[in-house]
């Protein structure tokens, strides 16, 4: 198989693996969003159904407070590029009704409000099946449909909390630390993405639709990996080690003349050639480092020798040298780094969409993490104005003008 050059990958038409998908996102802040806007860079017709009152809590947050006011903050548009707006009160009966009449549209149903409120609005699985039988309903929320933290509020640090991450980042100092981003919001919504494409591949077989129970403490655990199957299987309990990688030493982050740097020697061939490269040989000698269980037992050793001679020369050189031999290594970076760096450029990550509003030209949004052979992940539209969809979708369902205006006077839409 060969491979596009970046050129070409950038020339990649739209992808369009979910075209003719058309998904209701009833949802807010970031797991939901997450989930929906990975659909919509792969061709899904992604309505958001908002609340008249303000919408997505989204558009209200983010580091610009004229883009709070006009309800297009930062923590919106980096996850609602592509997708369509409309506004509906579920508890009024003209917003029951037009729901309803999209319901019987669409193919899939995405919610994270709390357990059952989705039920005491009249829009439960049962009852959305019943208006559409093929349908993918996908309730994302912090613990789960069951259990007895089910009714609990939960925001992304409290998942962290509950899940043991925090308590294995940072180390015997600074633990339990926050990971610096939502982490448990992002894999809650990543899984959701998974689940519903594989709810909708079934479906094709089979015509049933699904419903999906997405608990975001569920995701996160089932994403710690080693932490996890170490206890599970081994007995032994995950602890805080800062930046070092507990299956492997020298591995973690050092440092050069000029910042830190990253470097994983995990394998015995790649530490020898570290201590060659560094003109450290007699380290691969000595007793104390000579395999790797000798040297995770003598770790602060091992590394105040290695950051000692990392001294010589700045973070760039190392980085250089040491992967031409075969050795991982990396520069730590800044966000606005690594937003800069060639790699990211070379991939396309970045995407500019024209806004046209809110005092901005364009936007520049984030693609999904990955590439197509035969197209690229991304949106098509900026993110949406509140409500900016309106007339069109609900008319598409036969709705006219005067039955609009008369849903738009008693707070419908």
């Amino acid at each position: 198989m060969s491979v596009r050059s970046a050129a070409e990958e950038n020339d990649l038409p739209p992808a369009d693996l979910l075209e003719g998908v058309r998904v209701l996102d009833l949802t807010n802040v970031l797991s939901g969003p997450y989930a929906t806007y990975q659909m919509a860079m792969l061709g899904a017709e992604v309505i958001k159904v908002e609340n008249p009152a303000g919408g997505d809590l989204a558009r209200k947050l983010g580091a610009s407070p004229a883009l709070n006011e006009a309800l297009m903050g930062t923590s919106f548009l980096a996850q609602n590029a592509g997708k369509k707006s409309v506004t509906l009160d579920l508890k009024t009966p003209g917003g029951k009704a037009l729901f309803t009449q999209l319901l019987g549209t669409a193919d899939v149903i995405v919610e994270n409000f709390r357990p059952r409120v989705m039920e005491r609005l009249g829009f439960s699985w049962d009852a959305v099946q019943e208006i559409n039988p093929r349908i993918v309903y996908c309730a994302i929320s912090g613990f789960g449909q069951n259990g007895p933290l089910s009714a609990n509020p939960a925001y992304d640090q409290i998942v962290q909390g509950y899940s043991g991450v925090m308590s294995i980042t940072g180390d015997a100092q600074s633990a339990p630390l926050r990971v610096g981003y939502p982490l448990c919001d992002t894999l809650g919504g990543m899984g959701a993405a998974f689940a519903i494409a594989s709810a909708l591949f079934r479906r094709e077989r089979t015509g049933k639709g699904c419903y999906i129970d997405l608990s975001m403490l569920d995701s996160t655990i089932s994403a710690m990996g080693w932490a996890v199957s170490n206890y599970l299987i081994a007995g032994v309990e995950a602890k805080p080690i800062g930046n070092q990688n507990m299956t492997a030493a020298p591995s973690g982050a050092f440092r050069a003349a000029d910042g830190p740097l990253n470097i994983a020697a995990n394998k015995q061939e790649q530490f020898e050639a570290l201590c060659d490269i560094i003109a450290r040989p007699d380290l691969a000698r000595d007793p104390r480092f000579a395999d790797r269980e000798a040297r995770k037992a003598n770790r602060e050793a091992l590394n105040a020798l290695l950051n000692e001679a990392l001294a010589a020369r700045t973070a760039q050189d190392w980085e250089t040298l040491l992967n031409a031999a075969g050795i991982p290594a990396g520069r730590i970076l800044t966000v606005p780094g690594a937003l800069a760096h060639p790699q990211i450029v070379a991939r396309d990550l970045v995407q500019a969409l024209p806004l046209g509003q809110a005092g901005l030209e364009d936007v520049k949004v984030v693609r999904a993490g990955f590439a197509l052979g035969d197209g690229r992940p991304g949106a098509r539209s900026a993110p949406p104005i509140l409500g900016a969809d309106n007339e069109a979708v609900f008319t598409a369902l036969g709705v006219d003008t005067d039955e609009l205006a008369k849903l738009r006077a008693e707070g419908a839409i």
